[in-house]
């Protein structure tokens, strides 16, 4: 079993506290390792948060921190409409224009471009104290920021509630384009959506040039069994992109 599918069936069975626990996610705060009962690879972290009970739950190691890859376009993202807030302004039209194919294309020229509206390193640590995320460290190399799934559990709920620095209108704006992702990067969290609902979702993949291993993130909010959940997993030290990946959980 891969260690991605493993955190994507982590994820559909949790609809309340009682299961989380029960698959070795702990609903305290310091979260400890993830129980997989399987054999897996490399590294894992899953949090989770019911936004309609109010449960939450997590496991990580201990002390580990993982990159980002793509989801930190996100990031980018809620870092640039805060900057044009404070400013004052809407985005402009390069702005949105390169907005929209970071979410939905992964666009990594049009990531870098954001990377430098925003003023790099020090404008999406602002903009991260901003949005109450405590352990996510930019990096000059903006696709290896280091985060944890409980920092991108804070980032989502940036985005999807009203207890945010960004205003109604951009949270709105970041959330749809999340539901507008391509087809073929809709893998992920998406494996725990009920059929036929809407599934808002950025994930992140990259081979490490130093091992030749990969990391393989996925990070949204989806509807399961009439419960809206907000859910990062994070790996990383995969074998192979589709070894992370799981190609979604069966």
């Amino acid at each position: 079993m891969s260690i991605f599918r493993l955190g994507c069936w982590l994820i559909a069975a949790a609809t309340s506290l009682t299961v989380i626990a029960g698959a070795g996610v702990t609903g305290t705060t310091a979260a400890a390792p993830c129980k997989t009962g399987a054999p897996v690879s490399g590294n894992l972290s899953v949090a989770v948060v019911d936004m309609s009970t109010g449960a939450t739950g997590q496991c990580a190691p201990a002390d580990h921190k993982f990159a980002t890859a793509s989801t930190v376009k996100v990031d980018i993202l809620a870092a640039l409409l805060l900057k044009a807030q404070e400013e004052g302004r809407e985005l402009t039209a390069v702005e949105q224009a390169n907005a929209e194919k970071v979410i939905k294309v992964s666009d990594n020229a049009a990531a870098t471009y954001l990377w430098n509206e925003i003023g790099g390193t020090d404008g999406l640590a602002k903009a991260n104290q901003q949005l109450g995320l405590v352990e996510t460290a930019p990096d000059t190399a903006w696709g290896v920021t280091t985060t944890t799934a409980s920092d991108q559990i804070r980032l989502l709920k940036a985005i999807t509630t009203r207890h945010s620095p960004l205003t109604p209108e951009n949270r709105a704006y970041a959330h749809d384009l999340m539901t507008q992702v391509e087809a073929d990067q809709a893998w992920g969290v998406s494996a725990a959506a009920d059929p036929g609902s809407t599934t808002a979702l950025k994930n992140g993949w990259l081979p490490r040039s130093a091992t030749g291993l990969w990391v393989v993130n996925t990070i949204g909010e989806v509807q399961h069994d009439g419960h809206r959940l907000l859910m990062a997993v994070v790996s990383d030290d995969q074998e192979s992109m589709e070894a992370g990946v799981g190609r979604r959980a069966e």
